[in-house]
């Protein structure tokens, strides 16, 4: 068996995919229907890597940084893609719960400090207690850097380590069992056939208009013999026109009260006039631009009633922007849906293609970022290129094309490489970690690094629990996200969208706080290490 483990440490790519490949395997199976999914990965890494410390074979695996680094800036960067187009906008009501969140650090900064005093630990190792314990790498690095000790931050890191994965796994479950209670689950989109019956005469872009874009009206019929028409901004509803309308069940039930009364007449169903089509947007030309730029009604009477991007269906306000591999319904006559779909490009490629310009420019650009040195008072930090990345990926995901130049990627492209490189990341930090832990149990202060670390851990764990849900009301879906955003921790991150089929809220939880948690990290990392 040495032999074997001889063999694979000295062939690091061959050992990351086989850490991968196990891994992965074992995260899928249930214990009381819990699976902690890709986390897996880096247990069982930490596993073998400390098997082979105790049998003293070298990892090269540990000292391949610049792998691991790869692995995390793909995952960082995608997930800032997927999460820009709602990102900004969360964040004009989110930047309270950012605050909230950066006192919660402060907090367990302080119960380091004091907790450090009381067990009688070094400030080095308190300083490296408190980065593994908030399991982030940067913030161990600012800790050695600011106070000069490499070995001390590096076993209290090690040894609080593993129980800051597990127990952020574990406030992450407690989120998503409240789930099912979620006020922000986006609502089913419902379509319905409308009698009217008011005199108003409403237009149908006010009604949208007042709706906030709730709403979208497809098909209309004026008179009882009149052909079905593809509804266009400035129609007009008379008595007894029959329109159909596309949009969450209440939304619809309130312009329905509005308008008239639900007919029995399904226009939807009548396709002699009008039909409609899913088409797959693959014309790289239109990818970052907006539904209204493209302007389909004056070109092919034509309108985009829904968009489905991975798994969620939109309603097609004007102002969404477009990415490749979104799914259109168009509804339109039946003899220009051929024109309309070689227009969009209708192809499967527009699911995979992975943009490679704008792809290297934005993960280029992230990695720069993170590089530059950003002076406060008299010392300096770095963002580190995983912060940098995120940040340069949600305004990438956010703007989509800046002239000719797309900034974004398919959903289902940007999910499959950021779970790569998820993987790639885990395998080799958990191989470098596993190195620290077998030394870091030989120290006899073992015990109280565990102690201080589990109590850090818990205190964010459960204070972003509790103020989140109960201050900030925020639902269970995109908290558990939050917990791995606070914790910025990948493998948490992992494990919430495993559990939840990746849903949107998750990624954008995560998002909304990863990069101030990376930020202020780093600056308590700098602080704990000046004060030891």
């Amino acid at each position: 068996m040495t032999a074997l483990v001889e063999f694979l440490a000295g062939q690091p790519v061959l050992l990351m995919f086989i850490l991968v490949g196990i891994g992965s395997a074992l995260g899928e199976i249930r214990i009381k229907g819990v699976a902690i999914a890709a986390a897996a990965v880096l247990f069982i890494a930490i596993a073998f890597s400390a098997w082979g410390k105790s049998l003293d074979i070298e990892m090269p695996l540990e000292h391949l940084e610049i792998l691991g680094t790869f692995g995390l800036v793909l995952f960082t960067y995608t997930i800032g893609v997927l999460s820009g187009s709602n990102f900004f906008a969360s964040l004009r009501t989110g930047w309270r719960t950012i605050l909230a969140m950066i006192a919660l650090l402060a907090g367990c900064a302080g119960i380091a400090f004091a907790g450090g005093k009381i067990l009688g630990l070094d400030g080095t190792t308190v300083g490296g207690t408190l980065s593994g314990a908030l399991t982030n790498t940067p913030m161990l690095a600012a800790v050695r850097d600011a106070s000069g000790d490499t070995n001390a931050p590096t076993i209290g890191y090690a040894v609080a380590y593993v129980f800051g994965v597990l127990g952020m796994l574990f406030f992450a479950q407690m989120a998503l069992r409240q789930a099912p209670k979620d006020a922000d689950a986006p609502a089913p989109l419902v379509s319905r056939t409308i009698r009217v019956e008011t005199d108003s005469m409403p237009s149908i872009a006010g009604l949208e208009e007042r709706y906030e874009g709730q709403i979208k009206f497809a098909r209309v019929r004026h008179g009882e013999h009149n052909p079905i028409l593809a509804v266009s901004e400035d129609d007009v509803l008379r008595r007894d026109d029959l329109v159909t309308v596309v949009g969450p069940a209440e939304s619809v039930k309130a312009v329905t009260r509005e308008l008239g009364h639900q007919s029995s007449h399904d226009l939807i169903s009548d396709r002699r006039y009008l039909d409609f089509r899913r088409i797959t947007v693959s014309n790289p030309l239109l990818s970052g631009r907006t539904i209204e730029e493209l302007d389909l009604e004056e070109r092919f009477s034509a309108r985009i009633i829904r968009v489905r991007r991975g798994d969620v269906d939109m309603i097609a306000e004007p102002g969404l922007v477009l990415q490749q591999g979104d799914r259109v319904r168009v509804v339109a006559s039946r003899e220009r849906m051929d024109a309309l779909s070689k227009y969009f490009g209708d192809s499967a490629r527009g699911l995979a293609d992975i943009n490679p310009v704008g792809f290297a420019i934005g993960l280029a650009l992230g990695i720069g970022l993170g590089l530059v040195p950003i002076p406060l008072g008299s010392f300096t930090f770095k963002l580190g290129m995983a912060a940098g990345t995120l940040l340069i990926g949600l305004v990438f995901g956010r703007v989509g094309r800046i002239g000719p130049f797309v900034t974004t990627m398919p959903t289902s492209s940007s999910q499959a490489i950021s779970e790569l490189g998820l993987l790639i990341f885990l395998s080799q930090a958990g191989v470098a970690a596993g190195t620290q832990i077998a030394g870091a149990f030989a120290s006899g202060e073992w015990l109280k690094i565990v102690c201080l670390g589990a109590v850090i851990t818990t205190f964010l764990g459960a204070g972003m629990y509790f103020v989140m849900r109960r201050l900030f009301k925020i639902g269970g879906t995109r908290l558990s996200g939050m917990e791995a955003g606070v914790q910025t921790q990948p493998a948490v991150l992992a494990f919430a969208n495993a559990k939840t089929n990746a849903d949107s809220r998750v990624a954008l939880g995560y998002a909304l706080v990863y990069p101030g948690a990376m930020v202020t990290k780093i600056l308590l990392g700098q602080i704990m290490g000046l004060l030891a």
